[in-house]
């Protein structure tokens, strides 16, 4: 690669903090909003789908969701997720940044929207609509994960990079808060509205009519702030890494990026050279330089999100569990909803989006490496402590006590590998493959979701076939899924050491791209 393609790197590297930072993080980050609402807002709702679609007439329980159907219905998403990872950040190599970036926008505002619909009234028309439209709203999803990090990484300095592509990653916190909020709100309004009883009072007036508005109305609100961000996103000009590094028009990447930072970027003449030498994905470079890079970020953050979407998917599961939420026939179907998303919110408020701001804070001070070590080993702690004395923190006056360390695992899962998992891949490998390795390294975080989301729906079942949920095998009880969740945490601080620090240097610098013409 010339020098003189360097140039305007060089001033992207070193530019100060400007306005059109925060607006590129407020326009990816927008997109993760999204992202975390809808991907987390179904847990909410699950329970609720299960009162309406399958309630069973003299049941002492309310319905439930069938094992295979909340499989689908918690998982779909996970699946259409992954997919789209690999494939936009694919894409995002091939056809730019910004080409993509609208795609996946879109696709997510038109499948939330549609997953608040359904063809038919019966519980398998309903759950398949809703299955089918979540599997593409995931793959909308997936593609703004490699796309968000890699425009963010490649826009930012080098002093504060790893803050900024942070940040984007934390607006995640505000939209599984978001999702809580707004569940509360309205299923207070709903509440209101619409007086009923108890379950264990009256089984069919527990579920009004109108309940089934309620999760539709939870779902669709995710379009909006999606929709929202599209005008600006269509107007980011393609980063000037893609034009210069891959594209080859540094003429345009200086012009683009010139605009962008308000200085004048002097555009040298570009000699006439021998290309520089490039590898491709599956080649013998590419594994000698960046294998075990790539083996450590897709090993990480496979192992992280077993943990995490175990974690804050059934949470509702494990609240029951312990006790802080009722049981299910004390309640009404929309006073059920009320309860889950204000557990769900309070866990946001007090430890995931508290600790997504820590890493902002931190990450350019103290590094990625340290910091993810640090937040694998103290969930392997926390989920440990959780675990073992577990009998004695269902009793009903240590609850506190165990919503303080479970809080801390999500702390630590947010100050820790769920950000810098999000952030190191979009700096540590070339800008051809840039996007591409942080959709592989995504995907197999998803691959890990969803081993949590399906292995710990029956996993946490109790060991006694009789007290699991109606349609379960005997699982393994919480208490044993803790302690295999606390075994995964301490395999992904072991993997971390295959992840190189990239705190301060340039994206060639890390990537080698500013020698590969002399290998």
């Amino acid at each position: 690669m010339a020098k003189e393609q360097l140039q305007v790197l060089n001033a992207l590297d070193s530019a100060k903090t400007q306005w059109y930072h925060f607006t590129a993080i407020v326009i990816a980050g927008m997109g993760f909003f999204t992202d975390a609402y809808d991907l987390f807002c179904i847990s909410l709702v699950t329970k609720l789908l299960g009162r309406i679609y399958y309630h069973v007439e003299g049941s002492a329980k309310p319905g439930s969701l069938p094992p295979n159907v909340s499989a689908a219905v918690n998982g779909v998403a996970l699946c259409g997720t992954l997919a789209g990872q690999v494939f936009f950040g694919w894409l995002g190599d091939k056809l730019g940044r910004k080409k993509v970036y609208g795609m996946t926008l879109m696709l997510m505002v038109i499948c939330s929207v549609a997953s608040g619909l359904s063809f038919g009234h019966t519980p398998k028309s309903v759950v398949s609509t809703l299955c089918f439209f979540r599997f593409w709203l995931g793959f909308g999803i997936g593609g703004d994960y490699p796309l968000s990090a890699t425009i963010m990484s490649e826009y930012a300095n080098k002093k504060t990079r790893g803050a900024f592509v942070a940040a984007v990653f934390a607006m995640q916190g505000f939209g599984i808060l978001a999702g809580g909020l707004f569940a509360m709100l309205m299923s207070a309004i709903f509440e209101a509205k619409f007086k009923a009883p108890a379950y264990e009072v009256d089984p069919t007036g527990s579920t009004v009519p109108q309940a089934d508005y309620l999760w539709r109305i939870i779902l669709m609100v995710g379009a909006l702030p999606a929709a929202l961000t599209y005008y600006s996103r269509s107007k980011m000009p393609e980063t000037a890494r893609y034009t210069a590094l891959v594209a080859n028009n540094v003429k345009q990447a200086t012009s683009d990026m010139a605009k962008v930072l308000q200085v004048d970027i002097e555009a040298e003449p570009v000699k006439t050279q021998e290309p520089a030498k490039s590898f491709g994905l599956f080649s013998k470079d590419f594994m000698r330089r960046h294998g075990l890079h790539l083996l450590g970020t897709t090993s990480t953050w496979f192992l992280l999100d077993i943990a995490f979407y175990s974690q804050n998917l059934f949470q509702k599961d494990i609240f029951s569990a312990i006790g802080w939420i009722p049981s299910a026939k004390t309640m009404n179907a929309v006073s059920e909803v009320y309860r889950i998303a204000r557990a769900q919110t309070l866990i946001a408020l007090c430890s995931t989006v508290p600790g997504y701001w820590f890493t902002v804070a931190l990450i350019d001070k103290i590094g990625r490496f340290a910091i993810q070590l640090m937040g694998f080993f103290f969930m392997t702690v926390f989920m440990f402590a959780l675990a073992f004395p577990y009998n004695y923190w269902t009793h009903k006056d240590h609850l506190i006590g165990f919503v303080v360390l479970y809080s801390l695992t999500f702390f630590f899962a947010n100050f820790g590998p769920n950000a810098t998992t999000f952030v190191v891949p979009a700096e540590i490998f070339p800008a051809r493959l840039r996007s591409t390795c942080h959709g592989i390294s995504a995907a197999a975080g998803k691959l890990g979701a969803m081993v949590g989301a399906f292995g710990f729906l029956y996993l946490a079942q109790p060991q006694d076939k009789t007290k699991a949920e109606a349609g379960f095998p005997a699982g393994i009880g919480v208490k044993n899924s803790l302690i295999v969740l606390g075994v995964v945490n301490f395999l992904g601080l072991l993997f971390t050491f295959f992840v190189p620090e990239s705190k301060g240097k340039s994206l060639e610098e890390l990537s080698g791209e500013t020698n590969e013409e002399r290998n």
